[in-house]
């Protein structure tokens, strides 16, 4: 028996693989983490007030 590919079948495997791995890339991201002067923030409320 001769083997051919379902290259339809085949894109829509390795796309469907794409969107997997990216959505668990996506999962498992972090934010960066900024360090805040919560003080430097207050004065500036503080200076906008006045």
């Amino acid at each position: 028996m001769a083997v051919t590919r379902l290259k339809r079948k085949n894109r829509k495997d390795k796309s469907k693989a794409a969107v997997r791995r990216q959505s668990l890339k996506n999962q498992n991201a972090k934010p960066v983490i900024k360090n805040v002067d919560i003080e430097k923030i207050k004065e500036e409320f503080k200076a906008k007030k006045v």
